[in-house]
């Protein structure tokens, strides 16, 4: 069984915490180098697709049916005014809670009624079917934290709008007199309808973002839940490749923060890198695939069992790799 790991945000702010698991299958594997791309443009790559419709695949991969309109994610961002510029702060960012989703989703459903079909997939990552096509972006929030919102553009009066509902409503404003920023808009990304031509060679994908579980949908793969390593392990899906999205470290590292990235690194140098390391010297793994996207280039690693023999080949922390000083 070939088991491949995408772990984007793993070498974007790499501190001084050590994974030793994980880092004794990248220095023993066989590496190789690409350019950089996010985790967006990685799935769109390997599910040979043109374009990247999130929207749409959201809702398929939260058990929806988008039928042949044309859909965009929708997820909630507070919008930060600075003395020349706004710039974007992600729903990871703020705290939105479960609660807050559902009551100012509910408020722009009532709002837009039959103009406006809203899905909540998760807090931080909605769906909206569009009326027609609005030259949307393809980044999600995460990769646009910290810049400028650009003006401009088809969905500029749609969007005025649905920040007018938000800024009116009683959960935004219990958020600021707790001193918690209001979630003032929603940034529009990744329009378009279902594809009909998705393929991939994996045979099951595991993870927790519903584009994802929609990827895999389209093209005819089973998807499968997040859980620890044991557990996927204990219920192998069988022979052949299998993809399991680890992005716990993604948000931390697109916000800057070093401690939480370090806290999910552990996490998951228990829950993943040490049980997929241990199943691979006891042969049940024939080869382990390491995927990093989004450093300064991309990083691939290809560990089989014998590959770990090559005791010479010292493991390195994960600053290293950042830098590219290992071959």
């Amino acid at each position: 069984m070939h088991l491949e790991l995408l772990v984007p945000g793993l070498l974007t702010l790499p501190g001084p915490a050590r994974a030793p698991a994980l880092e004794r299958l990248l220095r023993r594997g066989r590496v190789r180098r690409g350019e950089r791309a996010s985790m967006e443009a990685w799935l769109q790559e390997g599910f040979r697709l043109p374009a990247l419709p999130a929207g749409a695949l959201s809702v398929l991969g939260s058990g929806g049916e988008p039928g042949d309109a044309s859909w965009a994610r929708a997820d909630p961002v507070h919008l930060r005014l600075l003395r020349d510029r706004i710039v974007i702060v992600p729903a990871d960012a703020v705290g939105l809670t479960a609660a807050e989703a559902e009551a100012l989703s509910a408020a722009l459903r009532a709002h837009f009624s039959e103009r406006l079909d809203l899905v909540v997939h998760t807090t931080g990552r909605w769906s909206v079917r569009l009326a027609g096509p609005l030259a949307l972006p393809a980044m999600p929030p995460l990769d646009m934290a910290g810049r400028p919102a650009a003006p401009g553009g088809a969905g500029d009066a749609l969007l005025t709008e649905i920040q007018m509902v938000l800024h009116a409503h009683e959960a935004n404003a219990a958020r600021e007199s707790q001193g918690q920023p209001p979630i003032n808009s929603l940034w529009l990304w990744g329009e378009g309808a279902l594809p009909k031509d998705a393929h991939a060679t994996w045979l099951s994908a595991t993870a927790g973002d519903p584009l994802v579980h929609g990827l895999a949908r389209a093209a005819g793969m089973r998807s499968r839940a997040p859980s620890p390593a044991a557990d996927w392990l204990e219920r192998a899906p069988g022979e052949g490749r299998h993809l399991v999205v680890l992005d716990h470290l993604r948000a931390p590292a697109a916000l800057g923060d070093v401690q939480g990235h370090a806290e999910a690194l552990a996490a998951l140098e228990r829950e993943w890198f040490a049980p997929v390391l241990a199943a691979l010297q006891a042969g049940g793994l024939g080869m382990v695939t390491v995927h990093v996207p989004d450093g300064a280039r991309a990083l691939w690693v290809e560990t089989i069992r014998g590959d770990l023999r090559r005791f010479w080949r010292r493991p390195r922390p994960l600053a290293a790799w950042a830098s590219e000083g290992i071959e």
